[in-house]
């Protein structure tokens, strides 16, 4: 018979699963569904993402990895299962502004300046214009653009615009931070760069992270857990834990970093036969 948890192990169990950022339970995605065009895009997922991870969602095209990305987001609604981010529905998350979020494209108004820019969802949340232009310089520095701060989107590298569309997101100080494939249309050596910017900006802000990529190396430079999917119907096939310390540049020279490399390409060949 199985034994009944005292008191104090029920609230800690409780108090647990409250400080998860993300909590998801039994989440599916079918898209059309009864019609001739239906697809079943995610199968049932369960994952849990604690506050200060980071973590990268990797699997084969088509496996659901962005509509994963957007259950959470609440730009669609699971068909079954629930999906809880900073312990409430992530309907409720969205409305309170929890998180925020960077896709492939920057995503950047041309007719603003790159200060009018960051500023916008504050200027969309009543901030007063001196705490929008106090805001932004903060999060100029952060990213390193304080001298762009007049300039317009398309002055701006691509690599320049996406430092942008980063401090845009984290503007309001969210607790999550959800990313589409920011740098897959960046150059390779832009793109190191990138990723070691947004190591930089996770350390210094404690942000969670989400982050949706095909590249196996950029999953395991980046991430503290690297998610593989399964083809669609989207599973979780495995979780590999990443734990090689401060990243830096000799971190991509270190044979720790080919040996989970090795592993997580190893995990993706599996979904796939």
């Amino acid at each position: 018979m199985s034994e009944v948890p005292s008191m104090d192990e029920a609230t800690s169990a409780a108090q647990g699963a409250s400080s998860l950022v993300i909590d998801i339970r039994g989440a599916t995605k079918v898209f059309n569904p009864g019609k001739s065009n239906q697809v079943e895009a995610l199968g049932e997922i369960d994952l849990s993402v604690g506050p200060g991870e980071f973590i990268t969602l990797i699997g084969p095209s088509g496996c659901g990895k962005s509509t994963l990305l957007r259950l959470v987001a609440s730009l669609i609604p699971p068909s079954a299962g629930t999906v809880q981010v900073n312990g409430k529905p992530a309907e409720q998350a969205r409305l309170d502004r929890d998180y925020g979020m960077a896709f492939q494209t920057a995503g950047l108004f041309d007719w603003r300046s790159v200060t009018k820019n960051i500023e916008l969802p504050l200027e969309l949340m009543g901030w007063s214009r001196g705490a929008r232009r106090r805001r932004v310089a903060e999060m100029l520095e952060m990213v390193k653009l304080s001298e762009f701060a007049n300039h317009h989107p398309s002055e701006l590298s691509g690599g320049m615009q996406q430092r942008v569309a980063i401090a845009r997101a984290l503007s309001f100080s969210p607790s999550l931070l959800l990313m589409d494939e920011p740098f897959g249309a960046l150059d390779e050596m832009t793109r190191e760069h990138m990723q070691d910017e947004l190591l930089r900006i996770w350390e210094e802000t404690e942000t969670t992270v989400v982050f949706v990529t095909h590249s196996i190396p950029e999953a395991v430079y980046l991430s503290t857990r690297a998610i593989v999917m399964s083809p669609r119907p989207g599973g979780i096939a495995s979780i590999i834990d990443v734990d090689l310390g401060d990243r830096n540049a000799s971190t991509r020279d270190d044979p720790a970093f080919f040996t989970k490399v090795t592993e997580v390409r190893t995990a993706l060949r599996k979904v796939e036969e």
